[in-house]
Formats: C-alpha cells, sequence, structure tokens
C-alpha cells in the first residue's frame, strides 16, 4: 500500500508521495506530482499526464543527483502554460532506486554490466502507478494524452517502453539516450517494432554537442532510424542538438520548456 505525504517545502502544486511498494518489483519508491496552476480552481477539467524517470532530479534541489540542481520542471511548465505555450498537465516523477536503476532502465541484459528488468519497471508504470495516479488526479486516459518521457538510461527506458507499451503512450520525451546499451540493441528493437505500432507516438529527441562524439552520432543514428520507420519531423518527430548542451540536470533543465511545447501544445482557444 501506498502511504502519502506532503512536502509542502517544495511547492504547495508539488506532492510528495512516499513508499510506493510493487508486486513487479522489490523495493520502495518516492512518487512526486506536479499539477497546473488552474488544476484547483478547475475542479471540472481533466489533463493529461507526462510520466518521468528519475522522479529525484526533477523537482528539489535537495534530492537530485547533484544537490541543488534540478530540471526546474515546476518553474519551465508554469512558465509554459502561463506563456499560452503548453497545455495543462500533470507531471508525474517516478524515483528511481539508486543501485537497482541500471536493471530497471536497461532492456536486455549485459554480459558486463547486467540490467534488462525494463519489462518489470514497465509493467510497474502501466499496471500499478497509472491506475493510481488515475484514482487520486484527475488525468485523461486516452493514449493521446499519456507520455513519458527521461533522460540517459531513462531516455533509453523511455524509448523502449514507448515502443513495447504503444498503446499506452502517445507521446515520448527522449532525451540524450544511451543508445549505446548492449550493443545498440534498441535499434534492433525499434525496426522489429515499429511495423506492429500502427500510429507512432510523438517524440521529442535530443543530444547536446557537449555530450561526446559518439553519443550524438548514437542519436543522429537512432533519428535515421525513427525516420526510416515512419516517423516525420515536424509532425511526428523532433530532433535537437542542443549548442552547448551536457549531460547534466542543468542542460536537461534548459531543454525542458520546447520539450513540453512540442509534445503538449496548447490548443488556440
Amino acid at each position: 500500500m501506498l502511504l502519502t505525504t506532503e512536502d509542502a517545502g517544495t511547492h504547495p502544486r508539488v506532492h510528495l508521495h512516499g513508499a510506493f511498494t510493487s508486486l513487479c518489483l522489490p523495493g520502495e519508491r518516492s512518487v512526486i506530482v506536479y499539477v497546473p496552476p488552474c488544476y484547483e480552481s478547475h475542479p471540472e477539467r481533466t489533463y493529461p499526464v507526462l510520466y518521468l524517470h528519475d522522479g529525484q532530479n526533477l523537482f528539489d534541489g535537495r534530492t537530485s543527483y547533484v544537490k541543488g540542481r534540478t530540471w526546474q520542471m515546476r518553474e519551465a511548465a508554469d512558465a509554459g502554460i502561463e506563456a499560452g505555450e503548453v497545455a495543462p498537465l500533470v507531471i508525474v516523477g517516478v524515483y528511481n532506486t539508486g543501485e537497482r536503476r541500471l536493471a530497471e532502465y536497461t532492456p536486455d541484459p549485459n554480459l558486463q554490466l547486467g540490467g534488462g528488468e525494463a519489462d518489470s519497471y514497465g509493467l510497474l508504470i502501466t499496471r500499478e502507478l497509472m491506475p493510481w495516479i488515475a484514482n487520486r488526479y484527475r488525468v485523461r486516459h486516452d493514449r493521446a494524452s499519456t507520455g513519458l518521457g527521461g533522460s540517459s538510461l531513462g531516455g533509453l527506458a523511455t524509448l523502449y517502453l514507448g515502443l513495447r507499451h504503444a498503446e499506452y503512450f502517445g507521446r515520448l520525451a527522449v532525451m540524450s539516450p544511451s543508445v549505446w546499451w548492449n550493443h545498440k540493441s534498441i535499434l534492433s528493437y525499434l525496426n522489429e517494432r515499429a511495423p506492429e505500432i500502427w500510429e507512432r507516438p510523438r517524440l521529442w529527441l535530443d543530444v547536446g554537442d557537449r555530450e561526446g562524439q559518439r553519443t550524438v552520432r548514437d542519436v543522429e543514428h537512432l533519428a535515421r532510424r525513427l525516420k526510416a520507420n515512419g516517423w516525420k519531423p515536424g509532425d511526428t518527430l523532433h530532433v535537437e542538438r542542443i549548442a552547448g548542451g551536457t549531460h547534466d540536470e542543468s542542460s536537461w533543465a534548459r531543454r525542458v520548456r520546447p520539450m513540453l511545447r512540442f509534445l503538449f501544445p496548447a490548443i488556440p482557444q
């Protein structure tokens, strides 16, 4: 059972829920939930929802991997919504479990590094967490209103789970993905799975030009594979190479608002 607390020290619209337990994976993890500025004043409304990995790095500098450096998700979402660029949405951050992060974020095992528990992690999200969120927050349930996102290994997990569970996720934020994992096996999976997906999810893909030549080349290779498999630039696909972009929370924070604008654009009134 999930025990719930609210951390008012973060922000009154950012709620921290502790001790989420799963039948799919061992251990407990926290879940942090952002609601948009209009959430309380419009109780009749429902909202699209974006699930993000590495939840401790998104909102609260006290829990982030590098203390004080977060994705500034609330600030970016608020600014985009208030500017009329981003549709009001709920954002759910799923904390990683530390030493089990690599295992849970990788789709197949690597001989040297282990891993390969992303299938179980995907069931945790789709079968356990998503119904729990739907019972407590006014989120929409349709595929077009549901997104998944993450960076690095979280970007790898997003692409894999977005393809595997395409019936749930219509919007994907794949930021600085670890395409290198297990001899780039994600590229083969993309080729195998894409023909089975009836409608391409809207996909944001980025990489910083200071993340290393291999990372940049891998993301460019992934972009070509996506296009070859039916993703259309400017429509279902946005690929961006970030000038000066690095592989850290501060750089990902600068990409959040344009990512939200592409995946969850405001509907003109």
